[in-house]
Formats: C-alpha cells, structure tokens, sequence
C-alpha cells in the first residue's frame, strides 16, 4: 500500500515538473517573439523615414498638400469611344448636278464661316442665273413705271417672276451676297453657271471626297466641317448601370498617354445596342488642348453615387511599397513611409480609410523620387551590415 501512494507521489511530481518545464519554455518564446517584433518595428521605423529638408524638397520639385475630407464619388468604368460633336458639324453638299471647277481647302485646314471651299460649275444653275438676270431687269423696269403706268397684272406677274427666279438660285446653292453681285453686275454673260459653296462654320475638314473635275450629284459630301475644340465621347454601360448615371454629373477620360481629362455627361440615349445589348452615355469634353481625336478608344469612369470621405488623397500620392499601399508624410525635415488602407478612387483622389489623419502633409508631386531614394538608402544600408 505504501509502495502504491508512493509510485503515485512520484508521477505527480514528475508531471509537475514537466508542466513547469514546459510553462517556463513557452514564456521565453513568447518573450523572444515580442522581442523580434519589437526589433522589427523599429527596422521597419528607422527604414520608413528619409531625411529630406524643406529646401531640398523644394529644389528637386517636391510638392505636398495638406489631406482632409473630401466628397467622393462612387464610379463605375466603361470603355469609351470619342465621336465628333455632330452639333458643332457641317456637312457641305451640292443641291444640284454640277462638275467640280475648283477646290479652296484641304483635309486637315482650319476653315472661318463664309470661307469658299469649292467652285461648282452647272447647266441648272446657268439657266436659272440667266432666268434671274431677265426676271431682275423687267421687274426693274415695270417697278419704275409704277401702277399708274403698268396694268395690275404686269405688275404682279414681274414681281412674282423676280421673286421665283431669286429662290431657285438660292435653291441651288448661290447665297444672298453671290446673288446680288450677280444682279448688281447686270450683265448676262456672267450667268455661266459656276458658284462656289461656302463653309457653313468655323472648324476643321475633316472630310473631302472629290478631285477637281468630277461630276458630282446632289447630296455627295464635298466636305465636313467640325469644330473639334468640344468632342463627344460615347461610353457603353450596362442598363443598371447606365440608370445610375446623373446627367450634368462630370466624368473622367482615360487617355492611352496616361493623362485624365473631365466632361459633364449631357446625355443618355433611350434605346439598347441590339448586338451588345448596352446603353451609350455621351459626355461632352473640352478638348481646345487637342488631347483626343474622334476615334480615339479611352476608359471613363462614371459617378454613380457621392459620399464624404473623411481623408482623401490625390491619386498620385499613393504608391507600393513592398506591396502595400503607402503614401510619403512630411514632418518637418523627415518624410515618412506611412502604409494606409485605400477606399474608393474617383476624379483622380483616393478615399483613405485607415493610416492617414486630417490634416497630415503629404507629397503629391516627387513621390517617385522619395521612393527611389528611400529604396537605395535601404540597400545601402543592408550592404553596410
């Protein structure tokens, strides 16, 4: 019995002191983790921060801006295609018949409104000019006579015939100034048949299908005029999205160089793409920087909803380090690494959630260099241990 309790006894301390054995070990690797963490935190601290005086960052064209909050836009993306402005577009034709005698612009020239584009030469309007010419000289006379003189119906059927013959010329193509330097002229063997079309507009050709010589019928475009300094780009959505879109709310363009231009989305058309089944949205830009080209494909993103974000960056400001998103944070002469949780980004400023207070200076324009250099200072120093 003895021998018994004290075989018990015995295990009872050998399992405690394996308990204390193995509390004792879990401590000291507990310690030592808190103490590589702590280790780690500080590297990580002193690799974060690169001395950069004020007047340094000055000279190598560092800029920073104060953060704070901001209202935010949540966006949807959609490629986009830039289509001319067809309300800001002249498409010039002829009305009658006539061979090409001479052309006055060129693809690519910039045109003023009135400007003569093309001299047009037709059978029509000759006989139509030689009908005014005639109609222009009895109206004249019978006009002078007066009523007293003239019957009523002399009268009457002169001025009518006047008024005929001026309509069909206008009809044809002559305008009001070509017309009265035709009857100013007075003289019939200028009714040959040759007018010039002139440019409805100010803007560009962008469109000029002839040669000199050819005989053209009523309607072909001789040219198109547009004023490129306003475009269109037409986005494609789907419906659900295309229904969450404001008109009058300002989107972004995505150019393929890297740059951002803004537009006001002006409208959305009613029907769907039968073949793709979307919805387009047309936005109106300023393009008089001559950025976008009709034809040009860009990406656009689209608000679909506003909300306040309580810290927002420029865009530019944040990049990966180490694969995680950082912005640079100034204080006084030190710029410091500060990894920070990103939100929504929109009209080139990025909501941040977490890692950033109003307030806080960050470099917007240099955060590349900052990067580059706090990078080779980091190597340097790992070679020097």
């Amino acid at each position: 019995m003895n021998e018994h309790l004290g075989s018990i006894a015995f295990v009872a301390l050998a399992t405690m002191m394996v308990l204390l054995s193995t509390g004792c070990s879990r401590q000291d690797e507990n310690a030592a983790a808190r103490n590589a963490a702590d280790v780690a935190d500080r590297d990580d601290e002193q690799h974060g921060v690169l001395p950069f005086p004020a007047a340094e960052r000055e000279a190598q064209g560092v800029r920073t801006v104060r953060v704070g909050p901001r209202q935010m836009a949540a966006t949807v993306s959609a490629p986009g295609e830039v289509r001319t402005n067809a309300y800001r577009s002249s498409q010039i034709t002829p009305r009658i018949q006539a061979q090409v005698v001479a052309r006055h612009a060129r693809l690519g020239d910039t045109v003023e409104t009135g400007q003569p584009l093309v001299t047009l030469s037709s059978v029509q309007m000759a006989e139509a000019q030689g009908a005014l010419i005639e109609a222009d000289r009895e109206w004249r006379r019978v006009r002078e006579l007066g009523r007293g003189v003239v019957s009523e119906q002399r009268y009457i059927a002169a001025q009518v015939a006047r008024q005929r013959s001026y309509a069909t010329v206008r009809a044809y193509g002559m305008t009001a100034d070509q017309v009265e330097r035709l009857l100013e002229a007075g003289d019939a063997t200028l009714a040959t048949g040759e007018f010039e079309l002139l440019s409805p507009q100010a803007g560009t050709v962008i469109h000029d299908d002839f040669v000199v010589g050819e005989v053209v019928e009523p309607g072909h475009v001789l040219f198109e005029i547009s004023d490129e300094s306003v475009l269109w780009v037409e986005a494609r959505l789907s419906p659900e999205d295309a229904a969450r879109i404001r008109i009058g709310s300002t989107a972004t363009i995505g150019l393929t160089n890297g740059r951002r231009v803004e537009g006001e989305v002006i409208q959305r058309h009613p029907r769907l793409d039968e073949t793709t089944r979307t919805q387009s949205v047309r936005i109106e830009v300023d393009n008089s920087e001559d950025l976008l080209h009709a034809g040009d494909y860009v990406e656009v993103s689209l608000p679909t909803s506003v909300f306040e974000a309580r810290v927002a960056v420029p865009e530019e400001a944040v990049l990966l380090l180490d694969g995680v998103p950082t912005v640079f944070v100034v204080d006084g002469d030190e710029v410091h690494a500060r990894p920070v949780e990103t939100g929504a980004t929109a009209s080139g400023w990025t909501a941040i959630e977490a890692g950033l207070a109003p307030g806080d200076e960050v470099v917007t324009q240099g955060a590349f260099l900052i990067k580059s250099l706090m990078l080779k200072s980091q190597m340097g120093e790992g070679h020097a241990h």
